[in-house]
């Protein structure tokens, strides 16, 4: 157990007793001592009475000789604690020795859903998916690595008015020449033709028209063509999260055509329990909870005036799905943050028709936007969005100039797996490391620095930690030894790599992995300060292998951590 919990845990018992009441202890770190507890200040109010001498007397209940060194009352109540050199000792020799770094399995797994990325078909990946992929990437490796059942879903856009005048562009194109054309990654091109022809020319509209009754009517040269043009865009897509490194597969693609024969089901169930309702001639389910400028219901749309089914209408019939078929009890929506009002309308109607009931609940991780140098939306010099591919491309060639520089050593194929490695990891770094609330700046020469909090830093904190093995002639799973603390910046090192199970519990409820993030430059930057006063290899034993045990638990917490966010972690830099 992480000392913070085991101080909080005893100070708990301690308050109840004295305060007559559950408290909490507030445990956090702290500069006057290992920690500190406010606790006091809280209860005193609640008693209207000193806080020191409440403080005072909580120390005395806890009895906590066997956890600290020194229990110290300070200021107006507050408890500085010293954790005992033993104790701290004992602790990091556990996690040295416990499966998965000390993090433990959650006592009952979950099947979770994760909805990301989403692109459409025919359209390019450009920078706005970039958050999406990368943060649900993220979830799927934590929530996979704790234990729990996840299922991928691609929310690919495949339905829908756009397609009957791709497939007549296509079919005007010739099939050869369309495929083509998809298959070298012009999607925008390909888009921006159709929808030309469409704006210029009346032949051209009705035919697109003509084509989309078609499609819905479900005709069988129709689907043959709709069918090539997704085949194509989802091997261009494939091709994109190669590059970037996640772990999205074609049979995690699941388009909105995927519910196309639940629609009308779905609808029906609606109106039987009574939730949907016409109105303007559309029928309509009004969530509750939700209103207009005026006050009035709004609606979220199950079946235009026309008879056709819009988004709102895939959505509903997808959580159904997720909950009903796929059995999930959490569903994790990484949309970007305009779409929350929807989404709450969607899960609060999910909530009403009894799909989504507890456990089972849902959760849009929200996210801002990628912003260029000048604060606003990220663009290309031509004023278009910035195709993903290009700007991970642009990453890994900087990145090449950047290892080169720091190691002109790596040569050849090793050089541009080092290169890759540093550009992705950068992207991806800089992206997780922001809360994902707001929106960030991409700027290269920043997040592919050597210095500060960023990708290429941490990645270099677990290379010069592997250079420290190379050096020895060992491995770190050989290293084995008593730990030892016999310098502040040991002590640093060993309460950092101790922090891990906690934030890793925390990271699993919030899906907020600045959190991570945030936490492995701190171990790194621990590290380096442990690296600079306390020499390893020129140590005598047994300070010389304590240190290579802190040394071997550090690069395996950064690499299972980096490796967590999705990001490489290479042996040398």
């Amino acid at each position: 157990m992480h000392p913070e919990a085991l101080l909080a845990q005893r100070l708990a018992r301690a308050f109840e007793t004295v305060v007559g009441a559950a408290v909490d202890p507030m445990v956090r770190r702290s500069q006057h001592a290992d920690y500190q507890a406010d606790g006091a200040l809280a209860a005193a109010r609640r008693l209207k009475s000193n806080p020191r001498e409440i403080a005072t007397r909580i120390a005395e209940q806890a009895a906590l000789d066997d956890l600290c060194s020194t229990v110290e009352v300070s200021g107006p109540g507050f408890i500085n604690l010293t954790v005992r050199d033993d104790v701290l000792v004992q602790l990091v020799v556990d996690v040295v020795h416990a499966d998965r770094l000390g993090v433990d399995t959650p006592a009952t797994p979950e099947t979770v859903v994760v909805d990301y990325s989403a692109p459409n078909v025919a359209k390019e990946m450009h920078a706005g998916h970039l958050r999406s992929t990368i943060i649900g990437d993220a979830a799927v490796r934590l929530l996979e690595w704790l234990g729990h059942t996840v299922i991928r879903q691609n929310h690919v856009g495949d339905w829908g008015t756009p397609f009957g005048m791709l497939i007549e562009h296509l079919l005007d194109l010739g099939e050869d020449e369309a495929a083509h054309e998809l298959s070298i990654g012009d999607l925008n091109g390909f888009y921006r033709a159709a929808r030309i022809k469409f704006d210029d020319s009346d032949e051209f509209k009705e035919r697109a028209r003509r084509r989309v009754v078609s499609l819905q009517r479900g005709d069988a040269e129709t689907l043959r063509l709709w069918q090539l043009l997704i085949g194509e865009s989802q091997k261009y897509f494939m091709t994109v999260y190669g590059q970037l490194g996640v772990r999205l597969t074609a049979t995690d693609f699941a388009g909105e055509s995927a519910y196309n024969d639940d629609l009308a089901p779905v609808v029906a169930e609606l109106e039987d329990l009574g939730l949907a309702k016409e109105s303007d001639g559309a029928l309509c389910v009004f969530p509750d909870g939700f209103s207009g400028r005026e006050g009035e219901p709004l609606p979220l749309i199950v079946r235009k005036r026309d008879g056709g089914y819009g988004y709102a209408s895939t959505d509903l019939a997808a959580i159904r799905h997720r909950l009903r078929s796929l059995e999930a009890a959490r569903l994790l929506y990484v949309v970007g943050s305009p779409q929350h009002q929807h989404l709450e309308m969607i899960f609060q109607a999910a909530r009403e028709a009894g799909w989504l009931t507890p456990p089972a609940r849902a959760e849009h991780v929200a996210h801002g936007s990628v912003l260029g140098k000048d604060g606003k939306m990220l663009r290309s010099r031509a004023g278009r969005s910035v195709r993903l591919i290009d700007l991970l491309d642009e990453a890994v060639t900087r990145a090449i100039a950047v290892v080169s520089d720091k190691n002109p050593h790596l040569e050849g194929a090793t050089q541009q797996a080092v290169a890759r490695a540093v550009g992705i990891g950068a992207v991806k770094y800089a992206d997780l490391s922001t809360d994902r609330n707001k929106d960030y700046i991409l700027d290269y020469d920043r997040m592919l620095s050597f210095d500060g909090n960023t990708g290429p830093y941490l990645q270099y904190a677990h290379a010069r930690i592997r250079s420290i093995f190379r050096r020895a002639g060992i491995e770190p799973p050989d290293v084995v030894g008593q730990v030892v603390i016999t310098d502040p910046a040991e002590r640093s090192l060993a309460f950092a790599v101790l922090e891990f199970a906690r934030v890793i519990g925390e990271v699993e409820q919030s899906m907020q992995f600045h959190s991570l993030a945030g936490y492995l430059f701190e171990l790194a930057t621990a590290f380096t300060g442990f690296y600079e006063r306390c020499p390893v290899l020129r140590a005598e034993a047994p300070v010389r292998d304590s240190r290579l045990v802190l040394c071997a638990l550090t690069a395996s917490i950064l690499a299972t951590g980096l490796g967590l966010l999705g990001i490489e972690v290479p042996d040398q830099l």
